[in-house]
């Protein structure tokens, strides 16, 4: 059995989508950010911080998403889509993960400047449009990358590619994608996965946007 500790638009997609496309279903034990089940004393022995995903898989418990991004890319090599040790594009994988999980820890800021702080302790101005500022250069920086290519290694399509599953379904609510051409022509290369597709199917819906657009609001 798989199973993986899943909240709708958050981290977890990540991993949700990955088992798509190697072919694996996995159950989902879905929480609620509002709830406090991510504070109760048996989700942290899965996962010691709260969050999720974790993911249970081959015996063991596995939490934090580019670890276990990482681990069914090892694991299950025969899908092609992790770059082992020796690949020429083993670095520039491994560098994916990492901008990946940046780029989603400016997201966070964002959603708990934007949706989860208030009194009494109002969200900061300055920094909701320090942050927005701080993912519109990841976004720039991507954009310059998928000038020439559709997926973010040469290679083509890997495990890397979702790590932002997450992101790039987050990210317009707070950056206005058309400045970035080549990053919603990759956001429509990804919508077009049937794994992608599957994934959203199963992922539930999300509870905490509730407008279209964040606008920095004047300090």
């Amino acid at each position: 059995m798989i199973l993986l500790h899943h909240i709708p638009f958050s981290r977890s997609f990540r991993v949700l989508w990955l088992l798509e496309e190697m072919g694996l279903r996995a159950e989902l034990k879905h929480y609620s950010i509002t709830d406090g089940s991510l504070r109760a004393a048996e989700f942290k022995a899965i996962s010691p911080v709260g969050r999720v995903p974790a993911l249970e898989i081959d015996g063991i418990t596995i939490f934090e998403s580019p670890a276990i991004i990482e681990y069914l890319a090892e694991t299950r090599p025969e899908h092609g889509l992790g770059r082992l040790p020796g690949d020429p594009e083993r670095v520039a994988y491994l560098e994916w993960l990492g901008f990946g999980e940046t780029q989603a820890s400016i997201l966070g800021s964002l959603n708990m400047q934007h949706l989860f702080m208030g009194d009494p302790t109002p969200a900061s101005p300055v920094m909701m449009k320090l942050e927005a500022a701080r993912l519109g250069a990841t976004l720039k920086a991507m954009d310059r990358v998928l000038a020439d290519r559709d997926w973010l290694l040469p290679s083509g399509f890997s495990a890397a590619d979702t790590m932002m599953g997450f992101n790039l379904f987050s990210a317009p609510y707070y950056v206005r994608l058309d400045r970035f051409p080549n990053v919603q022509a990759y956001i429509a290369r990804i919508e077009a996965r049937p794994a992608y597709q599957k994934a959203r199917e199963l992922d539930g819906q999300q509870e905490f946007y509730k407008q279209d657009f964040y606008d920095v609001p004047e300090a």
